[in-house]
């Protein structure tokens, strides 16, 4: 009997027409939004790539493949990116964010998922440090 070979899935997060602005106006809390717009300017300005929202809720500035170390996949992806979530920000900034520790202990109140960093308002964070991180996830390193 033959081998059935499966598609890979299709991954679910991508570049949409949606419009950035009215992204940011469904952020219910007024801090929140002030600091959605704030990362936005941030990110902008660091990658010189215009906010595109990907999926529903990621706002996304430019875009690169990433191959996945496990599978091998290839994917489309944004190079830097951040979603307001209720409990916190998470920022998309690097693969591997744990290899950005020396920045990571200079940078305040966060925690760190495997690819991700969550900070619950810029005030607990040094916006120098902040900006150093994404600059350096847009370099690779």
């Amino acid at each position: 009997m033959a081998e059935k070979k499966s598609k890979p899935a299709e991954i679910k997060t991508k570049p949409t027409e949606v419009s950035v602005d009215d992204f940011v106006s469904t952020v219910a809390d007024e801090q929140k939004r002030a600091d959605t717009v704030a990362i936005i300017e941030m990110m902008t300005k660091a990658s010189g790539e215009p906010a595109v929202m990907w999926g529903s809720s990621i706002v996304g500035f430019g875009n690169r493949k990433y191959k996945s170390p496990n599978t091998g996949r290839e994917v489309d992806w944004m190079k830097i990116g951040f979603s307001p979530r209720k409990a916190n920000f998470a920022l998309y900034l690097s693969a591997n964010i744990h290899e950005d520790a020396d920045r990571l202990k200079k940078l305040g109140k966060h925690k760190t998922g495997k690819g991700c960093l969550y900070i619950n308002k810029l005030a607990d964070v040094d916006l120098k440090v902040l900006k150093s991180m994404i600059a350096a996830a847009l370099k690779g390193k």
